[in-house]
């Protein structure tokens, strides 16, 4: 399959929004990816389910959530009523991930689980299976705008590794510093998913930007 570029919505103008989710909708973007943190998970709060719903009523992409959380099994069928297409966990959120998966999978959502850049790949040995897309975190989750980890790369070859093995379907996600730089490499790797926020929101020309990312992405 063609390797997908998702914009994250964090990097986007907020004061301009429909602007922003009408250029991705143009563009040659695959989904739109978006962070809900709550200031408890992660150092950080940005937009609720108000914002979510107004993003929903104008995006006609996928819509990826990614929710840097605690106790996500509170919001999930919330999610599912405001649109969400695919819904990403922590795993260093969930007591009981695979209950929260088939939650998930309930509610009519793809289900996604998160990784911190501390966290191994082997924690997900017993739940791959179960497991529709892992976001590996190339950042340290909560803000946008740093600089890439370059220890993701072997992250991402071990869970190409894992799923091949266990003759999964899981897509790799790689969220955080993604630019045209890194991109192949990851693709390389065995990267399906490209998270691509400021790189994408502080370009002078964004539906280039990720014409051009996906265009390396796919080479």
């Amino acid at each position: 399959m063609s390797k997908l570029i998702a914009p994250s919505i964090l990097a986007a103008d907020f004061g301009n929004l429909q602007r922003d989710i009408e250029m991705v909708n143009n563009s040659e973007a695959d989904w739109f990816h978006i962070d809900i943190m709550d200031g408890v998970f992660v150092p950080n709060i940005s937009f609720g389910m108000p914002v979510l719903k107004a993003i929903s009523k104008h995006a006609n992409k996928t819509i990826d959530v990614h929710l840097m959380i605690v106790d996500p099994d509170r919001y999930i069928k919330s999610f599912a009523e405001l649109g969400s297409n695919i819904l990403t966990v922590h795993y260093e959120a969930c007591t009981h991930l695979h209950r929260t998966l088939q939650a998930i999978k309930t509610e009519g959502m793809k289900a996604g689980v998160a990784l911190n850049p501390h966290t191994s790949i082997n924690v997900l040995e017993d739940t791959i299976n179960d497991i529709d897309l892992v976001c590996i975190m190339s950042v340290n989750p909560g803000f946008g705008g740093q600089s890439f980890i370059e220890n993701t790369y072997d992250k991402v070859k071990q869970l190409n590794d894992l799923i091949t093995r266990k003759g999964a379907s899981t897509l790799i996600e790689i969220d955080g510093g993604v630019t045209n730089k890194n991109a192949k490499a990851l693709v390389n790797a065995g990267a399906d998913v490209l998270v691509a926020g400021s790189f994408v929101f502080r370009s002078e020309n964004q539906p280039n930007t990720i014409k051009d990312l996906k265009a390396i992405a796919n080479s």
